[in-house]
């Protein structure tokens, strides 16, 4: 049996990372704004544990994204599929990522699909060529997050 999960991002700013992936992968970015306004008038949700994002109430230091395509709960707006959470946390990124994101591009389109990451505030790195099994671009996201770009 399959389980579910989630990709967890320690971030710095969870908001503007979850912007940026969500406009890259052409993901949705959570509404959680429903749910934050009833826990803030049930009194169960301390105002400060709340902050506004993009003209919606959101958990500070939270955010999320989910595929289009797979059913999320209405309430809460959290995706019931495919879908990564980021979440602020103190300490600053101090070395290099043991997993990342592989964004894939159209055949023959990798120097639109850079050109597009770079848009949306990516930066290249540097370019591995594996001859004949093709190249691609080892990228990083705003917060400094390694991911490649194929």
């Amino acid at each position: 049996m399959a389980l579910s999960w989630k990709l967890v991002v320690d971030s710095v700013n969870a908001p503007v990372l979850a912007d940026f992936w969500a406009a890259a992968l052409g993901y949705e970015v959570e509404d959680p704004s429903a749910l934050v306004g009833q826990l803030l008038a049930a009194g169960h949700l301390p105002e400060e544990a709340a902050a506004e994002h993009g003209g919606r109430r959101i958990f500070r230091g939270y955010a999320a994204i989910r595929h289009p395509d797979d059913p999320f709960d209405a309430t809460s707006g959290v995706g019931l599929g495919r879908r990564l959470l980021f979440q602020d946390v103190p300490e600053g990124k101090t070395g290099k990522n043991r997993l990342h994101i592989d964004v894939h591009g159209e055949p023959g389109g990798l120097d639109a699909l850079v050109a597009r990451l770079e848009g949306l505030g990516a930066t290249r790195v540097r370019e591995v060529d594996r001859g004949p099994a093709g190249h691609w671009w080892i990228m990083l996201d705003p917060e400094g997050n390694e991911f490649c770009a194929t």
